[in-house]
């Protein structure tokens, strides 16, 4: 059975720090991309991190770079998303990404909510 749990999110003031986890099983994580993806209320899901399966390149979403770090532990079949300097807009629903040719897993999201 097939399982991406994240963790890690909640209310956090402008300016602070989150740690995102996305604890997976049920497939060969090692073998699969990963990516976080985030939607707010009235908006399309959007692609915020990604990093590969082998060498772990990673892409980043403009408005996150230089403030969102993306990273896995295939020992553990974790991937992370640090989230620094949040600001209000990065307020959504953010949900973790497997993807390996034809397959695809979502997990079933996390809050973070950034307000003071």
């Amino acid at each position: 059975q097939v399982q991406l749990v994240e963790s890690g999110g909640g209310l956090v003031q402008p300016g602070g720090s989150l740690r995102l986890s996305c604890a997976a099983s049920g497939f060969t994580f090692s073998n699969y991309a990963m990516n976080w993806y985030r939607q707010a209320p009235g908006k399309e899901r959007e692609l915020v991190a990604f990093i590969a399966s082998a060498l772990g390149n990673t892409v980043y979403a403009d408005s996150v770079k230089g403030r969102f770090t993306i990273s896995r532990d295939n020992a553990k079949n974790t991937v992370y998303l640090q989230m620094n300097s949040l600001k209000p807009e990065d307020t959504a629903v953010y949900y973790c990404n497997a993807r390996w040719r034809s397959s695809q897993y979502w997990g079933q999201g996390t809050q973070v909510t950034v307000s003071s």
